[in-house]
């Protein structure tokens, strides 16, 4: 078995969720300019994409923006363990097991949030990984799965796991209804329970729980860490990215952030130009991560609007037309209704 590295509860105080689409290398790169401490989150990897598709594109390591999870979907302890290794030799510093996801697509290959109907498949997957490398192996799960909603059914889930070696658990403080509901709607409409969260990070004190779901505030992150050993953001970090400027100071005691907008812009305008310059087709996709920039100034439709016109990305290179969509916006001037 690999020596797992020692645990600190504080390396998980504040996270950016993994979220299909969004939590790509250039998103991270974003995010890492804003908060130092957030610890950031790949997109959820399917495992056979890693085994037999392009694993370094996949992988999408990025030296300087650590600390880094990722997190892979699969079920077949194997395949996991050697994916597992590929991301601790590549440098990120957590492998992530999804036992979350509702997806019907991510069902159909018996992986996400359907793996917390087969525990010890989960404990054997992790276990695996847990033997391959050094870095901490981490799951993320659900309260519960359609009708199994009792506390029962969780806590002899995260017990199982527990018993095969894993102290860290990312809990979503939602059941999914893989009945009747889409993904979207299963962000949303089952009810939020923490205090059932709670009682799992009670029952098992010796281990790191973080929690996820429905937390949109700071002031809300450090209530929930009265409780919880760490908070996990997802859909309002992105969207309202200059939110993660505050994370350091309010959480961990730094100095406040001198950072400005304009600042943020002008680095982020010579990124998207060097991605451009390796790979042109993914220079927009960058470009996108900053839309949340300007939430709330005068100016942000503007902003919005001139990322995306496809009259300007047909003249101008992406670090241009950055700068060009930041002179609509105000940040001076207040918010925007």
């Amino acid at each position: 078995m690999a020596l797992q590295t020692e645990l600190k509860p504080e390396d998980w105080r504040f996270c950016v969720a993994s979220m299909i689409d969004w939590t790509d290398e250039w998103c991270r790169h974003f995010h890492r300019l804003l908060s130092k401490r957030a610890r950031l989150y790949t997109e959820m990897i399917a495992s056979p994409a890693l085994v037999h598709g392009n694993r370094a594109r996949l992988l999408g390591y990025e030296k300087g923006v650590n600390p880094v999870a990722l997190q892979l979907g699969g079920s077949n302890p194997a395949e996991l363990a050697q994916c597992a290794k590929w991301g601790e030799e590549a440098g990120f510093d957590e492998i992530n097991l999804n036992c979350g996801c509702p997806s019907p697509r991510v069902q159909s290959g018996d992986f996400g949030v359907v793996l917390m109907l087969s525990p010890q498949k989960v404990a054997d997957c992790l276990k695996a990984m847990q033997d391959s490398v050094s870095v901490p192996v981490t799951v993320k799960h659900r309260i519960g799965v359609d009708d199994q909603t009792s506390y029962g059914f969780v806590r002899d889930f995260v017990g199982t796991v527990h018993e095969a070696g894993t102290r860290v658990f990312i809990v979503h403080a939602r059941a999914a209804w893989l009945k009747g509901l889409s993904p979207k709607e299963n962000r949303d409409i089952p009810p939020l329970n923490r205090e059932l969260a709670a009682q799992l990070k009670a029952d098992f004190p010796d281990s790191i729980f973080v929690v996820n779901g429905g937390i949109k505030t700071l002031s809300e992150c450090q209530t929930e860490l009265g409780r919880f050993d760490g908070v996990m953001l997802g859909r309002e970090a992105y969207n309202n990215p200059w939110l993660l400027t505050e994370v350091d100071h309010a959480l961990y005691g730094d100095p406040e952030s001198t950072l400005t907008r304009d600042e943020v812009v002008e680095q982020m305008a010579d990124y998207v130009d060097l991605v451009q310059e390796r790979e042109p087709l993914a220079a927009r996709t960058a470009v996108n991560h900053l839309m949340g920039l300007a939430l709330g100034l005068p100016g942000a439709r503007h902003w919005r609007r001139l990322l995306t016109d496809p009259a300007l990305w047909k003249t101008k290179k992406a670090g241009e037309i950055v700068r060009l969509a930041w002179k609509e916006v105000k940040p001076e001037a207040g918010m925007e209704d």
